[in-house]
């Protein structure tokens, strides 16, 4: 596979082609979904969950993402790989500032921040330092204690509007990708329409630019239970590289998620 830029993404989203991508958090995987041409691996705080076991995300930390960034780095050389930035290490642009760099220097392309318009001061001085940034919207699993669970986000007209307005402030801030997570499929077409930068969805529908799984659910594997939105690859191939090749395949031909995966 040959290196992945953003170049490539933002190529695809002008040609119509739906890219696949998936999380990653050791080289042994990483290298395994290179040699299936998987273009964007993430690192993410998900890592709190389906490798340590906790309820929630927000006890990683940025030497961990870092440590796992490396590894995957180590795997896929030629992946656009995105690194997440865990709970509260961007409460601020200049901390954020400082705790992109360690993850930049594992080998992440760009950083991830879960948030809404208050980072785009954030967004716009990580930028104009050379990290790229992906933002990330609808469901924030680092906000689980502010929605009291997880949650599908947009569903009421009010909610869906500053959605879309959030998502075009980041963008305006300098976010050269966007995650939606958890939202309606409608608003995600929309916003995905309304914007010139990539955006990947996960519990969003079919109409994004590109689509994100954690990869244990994917497998089939996760500890605590597996989403609506997700689809168990292994179970009908019964072969790691089958099921990552089928799963690239079907999100190139729009035929996942389908309605049996898409949320309300």
């Amino acid at each position: 596979m040959k290196p992945i830029t953003m170049n490539d993404l933002r190529a695809w989203k002008a040609q119509g082609y739906k890219f696949a991508s998936v999380t990653a958090y050791d080289a042994s995987f990483a290298q395994l979904f290179e040699s299936q041409n998987m273009p964007v691996l993430l690192v993410g705080d998900s890592l709190g969950m389906v490798l340590q076991g906790n309820k929630d995300t927000l006890a990683v930390t940025v030497d961990e993402v870092a440590y796992h960034t490396r590894s995957v780095r180590a795997g896929s050389p030629n992946s656009l790989l995105i690194a997440d930035m865990p709970f509260m290490s961007f409460a601020t642009p200049l901390q954020a500032c400082q705790n992109a760099m360690p993850l930049m220097q594992a080998g992440a392309n760009m950083v991830k921040l879960e948030g809404g318009a208050w980072l785009a001061d954030t967004i716009t001085m990580l930028t104009q330092r050379s990290v790229p940034v992906c933002a990330h919207l609808g469901l924030l699993p680092q906000s689980v204690n502010i929605y009291g669970g997880y949650k599908v986000q947009g569903r009421e007209q009010e909610q869906a509007d500053r959605l879309l307005d959030e998502a075009l402030a980041l963008e305006a801030a300098g976010a050269q990708m966007l995650v939606l997570e958890c939202v309606p499929a409608t608003l995600a077409a929309l916003i995905t329409q309304s914007l010139t930068i990539p955006v990947i969805g996960i519990g969003a529908g079919c109409h994004t630019d590109g689509q994100i799984l954690v990869m244990h659910d994917m497998f089939g594997i996760s500890a605590n239970y597996m989403p609506k939105f997700s689809k168990n690859y292994l179970a009908a191939s019964g072969d790691i590289r089958k099921a990552v090749a089928q799963y690239i395949d079907e999100v190139a031909k729009g035929q996942f998620p389908d309605a049996t995966h898409t949320l309300a």
